[in-house]
């Protein structure tokens, strides 16, 4: 067998492992679809200076799909602030200000008496499958279109986890009541009690025709 027609092997056997991500190798190998899915309005629907600590950065392109199309890395919105800076795109920047200041807050102060002064961000942009599934279509997350948040921290430090907090009578109301109200402003939420989302509440602004909430 010649060397040449070895390293011609090799190749064909290369991009036939690399499956529907092509022959693109390193981290565009991600094992995922995009077909039927429809990148989200990135449009700014509010000034991001105004309600978030927000700068904006390169747009993403990704030969696997994945895109943010205004891309902003956002390290605090409405006054919370996030416990690691979270990339996404800008129409998400708007809807998170609403539903911290309209829905995080008043449950907030119903339930403990003090405000939110910080979250656990979990994840935001990431290329990657619905719930990390090997061929299943691409995550929201990968048009930077989602967050997961993990906890909320009140004024005095307390800090109120998702999971544990939705099986704690002290608790479980305010997450119910945050994660119900998500809904106004998100097309997906999603949390406890979903096996992929018991520990974080996820929402995004995926193009769907009805809401899952």
């Amino acid at each position: 067998m010649s060397m040449r027609f070895k390293w011609r092997r090799a190749a064909i056997m290369a991009c036939l492992c690399a499956g529907i991500a092509g022959c693109s190798g390193g981290s565009n190998t991600t094992y995922f679809t995009t077909r039927g899915l429809k990148a989200p309005q990135a449009q700014c629907t509010v000034d991001p200076r105004t309600v978030a600590v927000a700068e904006p950065i390169r747009d993403i392109r990704e030969r696997s799909g994945c895109q943010v199309e205004n891309a902003y890395r956002v390290s605090s919105i409405g006054g919370i602030s996030f416990s690691q800076p979270a990339i996404m795109n800008c129409g998400m920047i708007g809807p998170l200000d609403t539903w911290f200041n309209d829905t995080v807050q008043p449950a907030a102060q119903r339930a403990f008496g003090e405000s939110v002064v910080a979250v656990n961000v979990a994840a935001s942009y990431a290329c990657r499958p619905r719930n990390n599934k090997r061929g299943a279509k691409m995550s929201e997350h990968g048009f930077g279109n989602a967050i997961d948040i993990a906890s909320f921290t009140l004024e005095s430090g307390r800090k109120v986890e998702v999971e544990q907090g939705y099986f704690s009578w002290s608790e479980k109301a305010f997450i119910k009541e945050v994660r119900k109200g998500a809904c106004e402003d998100f097309n997906t939420v999603l949390g406890p009690g979903d096996a992929h989302h018991n520990d974080h509440i996820h929402v995004d602004r995926a193009n769907r025709s009805r809401k899952l909430c």
